[in-house]
């Protein structure tokens, strides 16, 4: 009787975390490259009350008689699935179609990586600094932060689809400035560790980042395009649904806990 109280008791808190993971998603429905996120499930160790050779005739039983001792969390896994593209007002706004990310480079000084491009121009006494909305810098294809000269005009400042910054020249043509903005993928993108701000930092399970750029791998390379910001994936209709299922599941769990609660209560009153 006390085992299906501590195995309901696991399942509520289990779908606890759904639920939590589900708000998450719609919380961020309207963030920039947000991914939407999964809670996985796993089922705890089984106790055997029987085993396959024992019977009550004693005779042989193939199947053994085992029963669970409830769930927990796994894992909760992000779903690198292409969000909608949205369009942008600022001449700093990129959408990755594809598998890569942007590299920025935090306070700490280490790399971190985002879908989010919805970038600003900083200007400063050393130039033009291509920055996150937090003030991070931008870093190219060499990792280095992206820098524009100081009498090159923001608004001029064009990107192609393999992530080259153009300037007009003097026949007004587009013309290379020499800067490629850093593209980068990932072997298992889901090993990623997420951050704040939408930062994810690469990990042993993620593997190293692969520069779009000068990496000789055959993969298939993102393709940037200015004036548009990638949306979430997340969902609304799912994610509805699932939040119904998981407080469904949590009520049953609360329910099996108040039918041992009562099954107890009634093998107590046996002895009066």
């Amino acid at each position: 009787m006390v085992r299906s109280l501590w195995t309901a008791a696991t399942g509520m808190l289990a779908q606890q975390t759904n639920v939590d993971t589900i708000a998450n998603n719609l919380a961020n429905v309207n963030t920039t490259g947000y991914k939407t996120e999964v809670a996985e499930f796993k089922s705890l160790l089984y106790q055997t009350l029987q085993t396959k050779t024992t019977t009550a005739n004693g005779e042989n039983k193939p199947i053994p008689a085992q029963v669970g001792l409830g769930t927990r969390n796994s894992a909760i896994t992000s779903i690198f699935k292409q969000g909608s593209m949205l369009a942008s007002e600022s001449d700093s706004a990129f959408a990755v179609d594809g598998k890569g990310f942007f590299a920025v480079r935090g306070i700490d000084g280490n790399t971190y990586y985002t879908r989010n491009g919805n970038f600003n121009m900083s200007i400063g006494t050393n130039g033009t600094a291509l920055t996150t909305s937090d003030g991070l810098p931008v870093l190219d294809s060499e990792g280095r932060a992206i820098m524009f000269d100081s009498d090159l005009s923001p608004s001029l400042i064009t990107i192609t689809a393999d992530g080259e910054f153009c300037y007009p020249d003097e026949r007004n043509n587009p013309a290379s400035l020499g800067i490629t903005i850093g593209v980068f993928q990932f072997t298992n993108p889901a090993g990623l560790e997420k951050t704040d701000s939408g930062l994810f930092e690469a990990s042993a399970a993620s593997g190293e980042a692969i520069n779009e750029t000068t990496t000789n791998n055959p993969i298939d390379k993102s393709r940037i395009v200015q004036g548009y910001l990638e949306g979430s994936n997340v969902q609304v209709a799912d994610e509805m649904v699932n939040l119904i299922v998981a407080q469904r599941a949590y009520e049953m769990n609360s329910k099996a806990i108040q039918a041992s609660d009562e099954m107890m209560q009634q093998a107590n009153q046996l002895r009066r």
